[in-house]
């Protein structure tokens, strides 16, 4: 997930704000037609041609490195477990390395999955991030040129939130402080947000010859799609009526163009799958070293329920795919003898990480499947 936490944590005090509801309504509608369904309106397609899961590569947010250890090794097991265990036919591959981003779709490729590549150049400057996603699109061209699974390339995410130059303000920090309390000139911040996609869409399309597509932000960010071949959604949506969903993805549509989720899930306690993006909440930060608060249970079984839910959901809307968010999170590790430092309840892998030493993020580590691995693996086992 582009970073759950802090893009939560932005909209929950975004909406309180009106910031939201700032944005809605500005998304042009498009000429195109809409998905085709069956006379009942729900679309005619019950089974996801994507079946996916995000993989991180290493991605770095303020002064962070998501996965210190890394080893092509350890990359070729993980992804092996994701074809040949979970049965998923595609990766979504992430981060903010472009070697490991290449290596690692490389590796999949070889393995016969299909990949999306999507860097994350997470507060860089603009005219950076548009000179290395030229680099990784290049990459991208030539391992769609090399092998037979298709390669998509996602041009990033959430550039509202992270991204300098569209909102005021220095870093990722400042800018959410802008937006929530810093009588924000909305009109200027979405036409600047609209520019860079354009620039970034650009920079993809001179470089790179397959479909393109950008993880936005599902409530904030009025993408115009028409720049891309797929509609690219991180969804982290709850709804106890799953009809709720079919009105909340319906605008998606007027698009006329494949909808693939990039990223949807929850964390592994009771009441995460309610929680969506804001299940880190569960944490207190404020002590050290960061601790489970009071009253949070591990359930595993909340979380499997919860993805295989979803990918219902996402399968009679007839999308292209999903991939839940996240296969492993190495700096989530799970405490089974210390449950108020079991990071792994706070964290949204399909996997629990058992480190040799626990509070050393370079420390080696194996990995064993959750429930929602078990849930996932027999959905796409089924096909």
């Amino acid at each position: 997930m582009s970073q759950p936490i802090s893009r939560s944590r932005f909209l929950q005090r975004a909406a309180a704000l009106g910031v939201v509801a700032a944005t809605a309504g500005t998304v042009a509608a498009s000429p195109a037609t809409a998905a085709r369904t069956t006379p009942a309106g729900t679309p005619d397609k019950r089974h996801l041609d994507f079946r996916g899961v995000a993989y991180d590569t290493g991605t770095g947010f303020i002064g962070d490195e998501s996965r210190v250890l890394w080893r092509p090794d350890i990359v070729r097991g993980e992804l092996s477990a994701i074809r040949h265990r979970l049965h998923a036919n595609w990766v979504s591959i992430y981060g903010t390395q472009p070697k490991r981003l290449r290596d690692t779709a490389t590796e999949a490729l070889r393995q016969g999955l299909r990949v999306s590549i999507q860097p994350r150049f997470f507060d860089e400057p603009q005219a950076d991030s548009l000179r290395k996603l030229a680099d990784v699109a290049r990459d991208a061209e030539r391992l769609r040129r090399r092998y037979g699974p298709e390669v998509i390339l996602v041009i990033g995410c959430e550039f509202m939130l992270f991204t300098p130059g569209i909102v005021p303000g220095a870093d990722f920090f400042e800018r959410v402080e802008h937006l929530t309390n810093g009588n924000p000139d909305m009109p200027a911040i979405v036409r600047r947000f609209r520019a860079y996609t354009a620039k970034m869409a650009k920079v993809a399309r001179s470089n790179f010859h397959g479909r393109i597509t950008y993880g936005a932000a599902t409530d904030l960010e009025p993408v115009d799609w028409s720049l891309f071949d797929i509609v690219g959604l991180d969804y982290y949506s709850y709804h106890a009526d799953p009809a709720a969903h079919t009105a909340e993805l319906a605008p998606f549509r007027k698009w006329g163009k494949p909808i693939l989720i990039l990223e949807f899930g929850c964390c592994t306690f009771t009441g995460a799958a309610e929680a969506g993006g804001m299940g880190w909440d569960i944490v207190d930060y404020t002590v050290d070293p960061p601790a489970i608060k009071d009253g949070y249970v591990r359930n595993e079984q909340e979380q499997a329920t919860h993805l295989a839910t979803m990918l219902g959901v996402f399968a009679k809307e007839g999308l292209l795919g999903a991939s839940p968010y996240t296969f492993i999170s190495p700096d989530a590790p799970h405490r089974a003898d210390d449950p108020k430092h079991d990071d792994d309840i706070a964290g949204y892998g399909l996997v629990k990480v058992i480190r040799e030493d626990s509070w050393d993020p370079a420390s080696p580590y194996r990995w064993e499947p959750k429930k929602s691995f078990h849930a996932v693996r027999e959905i796409y086992r089924r096909g």
